[in-house]
């Protein structure tokens, strides 16, 4: 049976879009989050002090991989009361040695307790809880004698849910526009005679005032950006042992015409040029994405968009359209999130962007159908051409598996978000030139069709690496 649609969730464009930190959002910023908030909640009836002693331990998919995804790393940065917005990330790896060695962790920074990784995180990779595949526990025994237990899900997108019920969510608000489908958009943009963007910037206000919204949206496209710049400017190994190069300096070096800057605003101005060749900008837009992805196997700062696994291609994506589509304009940027952020919402709603529920089709796939809906109605295209291009871009990752080599997320995770960017401007422009009217499969069509996919897939191919590449390319890695 087909997923029933959550109605009332109200999801605003910033739940999808999240600054955080590599490599997942899932294994890394949900977890982190789950620390916080159960310290949070902790601190409102007890006290650090009572504390004797703190365990978390891991199940599903978070045990399976989470070493490779830097799950232990994410807990220990959270239990010192770091942000994923704020914290140095070239600090993490240290600090977390550090804590490792003398075996004691400052809670939130202000209360000292006895903690050791190696045997205060617990992977239990044999045990899956029913309600989702990313499932975590947090322990407190108090001093008291009194234990105290709380379960987490991490259910994809840097999303968490404690214990079946949603938690950290922002309050439900009654929307102007309530959007639970593709069909509820349309009907929408319909009925107003709006663009999508202007369907979902009406809905936001109902979050938070208009100069407001626009500063969000720059400061995520800025740090997108801000990324890019960096995986394009930073060489070596990726972490983790898979000894994988990062290629994306290298590829930047051969295409930039060398025009001096000094920030990355300046740079993006150095590559601007509507008019590029094909094969130049084919090449641009690679490069973009691994440069993003290349950041986020090394604990970079990225925007989850929806997920970290899959937040190279809407940053590329949104950068052809910056640096080389004719016309493009800082409201074209706001636009595209717009759009990009409400389709991603509809998927959440209508199936999944968890891989360990869904295969990589539920990060890659559908970051690639929302990069393809925001970047057609950035060249102008209307609600159905929009809705058109989502559904286009994601038929064609129906079943994508995630299949991480070693639990990292590199190979073939990268790559994929290459892939992901292309087939989402080639969606985009046979959705222009094409006829919404006369097509046989909407994009709520799809979505149930990805969710059935989901459900038929086996367990081994969503997030575990015990399938595909990951089950046929020996590593034998480093314990993290």
């Amino acid at each position: 049976m087909p997923r029933a649609i959550k109605t009332e969730e109200r999801i605003s464009v910033f739940d999808i879009f999240k600054i955080g930190i590599g490599p997942s959002s899932s294994h890394t910023l949900g977890p982190w989050k789950a620390i916080r908030l159960f310290l949070d909640d902790f601190v409102k009836k007890h006290s650090f002090s009572d504390i004797e002693s703190l365990q978390v331990e891991l199940y599903g998919s978070l045990a399976k991989t989470g070493k490779g995804h830097g799950t232990n790393l994410a807990l220990v940065m959270s239990l010192c009361g770091e942000e994923p917005e704020t914290v140095d990330t070239g600090t993490i790896e240290q600090r977390y040695t550090d804590i490792a060695r003398n075996r004691r962790i400052h809670l939130l920074g202000v209360h000292e307790i006895r903690f050791d990784p190696a045997t205060d995180i617990v992977f239990n990779s044999g045990k899956t809880l029913s309600f989702h595949a990313n499932a975590l526990s947090i322990r407190v025994r108090m001093n008291t004698g009194r234990a105290l237990t709380e379960t987490y899900y991490s259910i994809g997108g840097g999303f968490v849910v404690k214990g079946g019920a949603k938690s950290g969510s922002p309050p439900q608000v009654v929307l102007p526009y309530p959007i639970d489908s593709a069909a509820d958009l349309q009907r929408w943009c319909a009925i107003k005679g709006l663009a999508v963007s202007g369907i979902v910037l009406e809905n936001e206000k109902s979050w938070r005032h208009n100069d407001d919204i626009g500063a969000r949206l720059r400061e995520i496209w800025l740090t997108m950006f801000d990324c890019t710049f960096r995986g394009c400017h930073r060489g070596g190994l990726l972490p983790g042992g898979l000894r994988v190069h990062r290629r994306a300096p290298s590829m930047h070096a051969a295409l930039h015409s060398g025009a001096p800057y000094s920030n990355p605003v300046e740079w993006i101005e150095s590559i601007r040029r509507p008019g590029e060749s094909f094969d130049r900008i084919v090449d641009w837009v690679s490069c973009f994405a691994l440069a993003v992805n290349e950041e986020n196997a090394s604990y970079g700062r990225v925007v989850t968009a929806p997920t970290n696994g899959a937040a190279g291609v809407i940053p590329a994506t949104l950068l052809y359209y910056w640096c080389f589509c004719p016309g493009s304009t800082e409201s074209g940027l706001e636009r595209f999130l717009l759009t990009a952020g409400e389709l991603g919402s509809i998927f959440k709603k209508g199936a999944t962007i968890s891989a360990a529920m869904g295969g990589c089709q539920a990060e890659i796939g559908v970051s690639s159908a929302m990069a393809a809906g925001a970047l057609t109605e950035c060249l102008g295209g209307d609600v159905q051409q929009v809705l058109m291009a989502a559904e286009m871009a994601m038929e064609h990752h129906l079943g994508l598996t995630c299949d991480p080599v070693g639990g990292l997320v590199q190979i073939p995770c990268i790559e994929r978000n290459v892939m992901g960017a292309i087939k989402a401007i080639t969606a985009a422009r046979l959705a222009l030139a094409g006829r919404p009217e006369q097509a046989r499969v909407s994009l709520d069509d799809v979505i149930r069709t990805m969710w059935a996919t989901a459900k038929d897939m086996h367990m081994k191919y969503k997030e575990t690496s015990q399938g595909g590449l990951a089950a046929n390319i020996p590593v034998s890695l480093p314990e993290c």
